[in-house]
């Protein structure tokens, strides 16, 4: 398969196997979804979905939340872990839109970028499923799957993320970075992988990935 047929059978699996894509963490709007985000550095979305709704039913807009301290919503997060950090960066994105946007979370790169604890990745993931502008935020499930397909060399999430925007087209990124996500979690994990389960690695997948594979699986028989 040339590196085209490959994208386009990437493309094509993931449409069949997730016409309708779930998001991953609940929110109901911008400022929920960028506070979540914010939870879910080195977390899982099972465990800030089972934390947000304590923090918003008591700050779920920034003028409430800087109401609280960052003790108060530390103790509130502590179960997603990082917790001092993630207060604090709560705290303060939550002041900085209040006194910069007048409470209304920024739609641009460069705004989000500025806050407290959010990186490319979060604001990414803000431009993308709260104001659907093209983004295509890499996450390990996106990084690992990218070196596995052999659409990227795994040095790092930056570089996989401009090989993944320059192989798939920019008006699919949005549903893309998201199907390939519930992929890499349901059939292709890093930890307790089946090949056999994994249709698009098993099809196009790196040479010495697949090697890998079959030697570890031969040891241990």
């Amino acid at each position: 398969m040339t590196k085209k047929e490959k994208v386009d059978f990437v493309i094509k699996t993931l449409k069949e196997l997730y016409p309708e894509i779930p998001i991953p963490l609940d929110h109901k709007d911008p400022y929920t979804l960028l506070v979540a985000v914010l939870l879910s550095a080195q977390s899982t979305d099972v465990r800030v979905n089972l934390i947000t709704p304590l923090l918003f039913e008591i700050a779920d807009n920034p003028y409430d939340m800087v109401k609280l301290s960052v003790e108060e919503i530390r103790e509130i997060i502590k179960p997603v872990g990082l917790s001092p950090m993630k207060s604090k960066g709560i705290y303060g994105l939550s002041k900085m839109i209040i006194e910069l946007h007048n409470g209304v979370v920024p739609a641009n790169f460069e705004a989000l970028e500025s806050f407290p604890a959010v990186g490319h990745k979060t604001a990414s993931v803000v431009m993308s499923q709260a104001f659907n502008v093209p983004a295509f935020p890499v996450d390990t499930h996106i990084h690992r799957l990218m070196y596995r397909w052999g659409f990227s060399n795994g040095k790092n999430v930056v570089q996989t993320e401009k090989d993944a925007k320059r192989l798939f087209p920019r008006d699919l990124w949005n549903e893309l970075h998201l199907q390939i996500i519930w992929y890499g979690r349901q059939y292709s994990p890093a930890r307790g992988w089946d090949l056999e389960k994994d249709i698009i690695t098993k099809t196009i997948g790196r040479k010495t990935v697949l090697e890998g594979y079959f030697k570890s699986k031969t040891k241990k028989s």
